[in-house]
């Protein structure tokens, strides 16, 4: 199974496996996407977990599909709208790589969305 976007969704996490283990920035930026893909995937689950009231329709079936929109949802925004984390994660752990600190941040971190307003416009 393929998501929108093109990279393959594996396991309930939705992360990729294929990550080779060579230490290079691009594995680092990714794998930070993951990892903000998860975090952002657990705050979710963490807020649907407080119910403020009881819903009109609640079902087993409502419950997996719900779970399966907010995966789409987290990963989505952690490719388009990132919060942050990952990028935080991927600057700390490049520091410990002597290869990877020389490299400014970003430098193969793409604008994914090149769509995006700035402040200037």
């Amino acid at each position: 199974m393929a998501n929108a976007i093109g990279g393959a969704i594996t396991g309930q996490t939705g992360l990729d496996s294929g990550l080779s283990r060579a230490a290079t920035r691009q594995n680092l930026d990714k794998a930070a996407q993951q990892f903000e893909s998860v975090f952002t995937g657990m705050m979710l689950k963490s807020m649907r977990a407080a119910k403020l009231a009881d819903p009109l329709i609640d079902s087993k079936a409502m419950e997996t599909f719900r779970d399966m929109s907010d995966q789409k949802v987290v990963q989505n925004i952690a490719e388009h709208h990132p919060l942050g984390i990952g990028a935080a994660m991927s600057r700390f752990l490049a520091q410990a790589q002597p290869d990877m600190a020389s490299q400014p941040d970003g430098a193969s971190q793409p604008d994914l969305n090149p769509n995006r307003a700035t402040l200037a416009e």
